[in-house]
């Protein structure tokens, strides 16, 4: 627990300087994440397989460098034919050293670990990006510090055992209300010092808070139906007493893309404004 709380400390200035930096060093340090998530999850799956890797490296550098033309010009459908194709291709002509289900996780691993995670960088750039973005941050962390303290305190009903045998179903419920006041706290904080124009902050953060908050506890839970699977403990250990890039971010991967496309949705309210990048 030591470890796990001064590696919390040590990060979490740096997390915050990026974050609020924005633009291309937070871009930077996505794809950086991203790379390392991918890593992650191709040595728990096909950890042999480096030909096909270098394939799914080079098209998720690719699409970090291009995110804004991908999504701007509508060219996202394009990428993924091209990519899948390419993971196909290859899985026919190199057939005796590879096969399509290794194939499958390179195009799984790139969708978890990257695109997921670039929802991060897109929420950055929309306006009122600079606010909006930590939204993402509290329905996971938010979510997850309140399931811990709310399962020691009345626990008794165990969520899902076979996946995660700490976890509860009181633990779930308070985790959801804790992130979903916080995230409506965070709403009024936002409407009171910061002058964004935007008429529906507080419906936005009130809805992030709730949706993040459940989808953060699937991105726990799917993250350990996959270690179960592949008999591994932590994805990784660059992050003491956190583990991977995947351990400590499985549940922000769900809640990025879930405040993206809420804020772009309940954007339309606010006089129609919409916030495509």
């Amino acid at each position: 627990m030591k470890t796990r709380i001064i590696s919390a400390v040590v990060l979490l200035p740096l997390l915050i300087f990026l974050v609020v930096s924005g633009g291309l060093w937070l871009k930077i340090t996505i794809g950086v994440l991203s790379l390392i998530g991918m890593y992650e999850f191709y040595q728990a799956f096909s950890k042999n397989n480096k030909a096909l890797h270098i394939i799914c490296y080079a098209f998720a550098i690719f699409y970090i460098v291009f995110l804004e033309k991908i999504y701007a010009n509508y060219l996202f459908n394009i990428f993924v034919s091209v990519f899948l194709v390419v993971l196909l291709i290859y899985t026919v002509l190199f057939h005796q050293k590879t096969n399509i289900v290794e194939g499958m996780s390179g195009f799984f691993g790139f969708f978890y670990a990257c695109f997921l995670l670039s929802h991060i960088y897109l929420i950055r750039q929309c306006p009122d990006g600079q606010w909006l973005v930590w939204l993402a941050f509290i329905s996971a962390f938010g979510c997850d510090t309140g399931a811990y303290f709310t399962g020691v305190i009345c626990g008794k009903h165990k969520l899902i055992p076979t996946l995660s045998p700490n976890k509860t179903i009181e633990g779930s419920v308070g985790g959801i209300v804790t992130a979903t006041v916080l995230a409506l706290l965070y709403g009024l904080l936002i409407q009171h010092f910061a002058d964004t124009g935007n008429e529906v902050i507080l419906l936005i953060c009130g809805v992030t808070g709730f949706i993040g908050s459940i989808l953060s506890q699937f991105g726990d839970l799917a993250a350990s139906s996959m270690k179960r699977l592949t008999g591994i403990k932590d994805f990784g250990n660059l992050i003491p007493g956190h583990g991977g890039i995947i351990d400590r971010f499985d549940s922000v991967l769900l809640t990025a893309p879930a405040v993206y496309y809420i804020i772009i949705c309940l954007s339309h309210i606010n006089l129609g404004t919409s916030l495509h990048i």
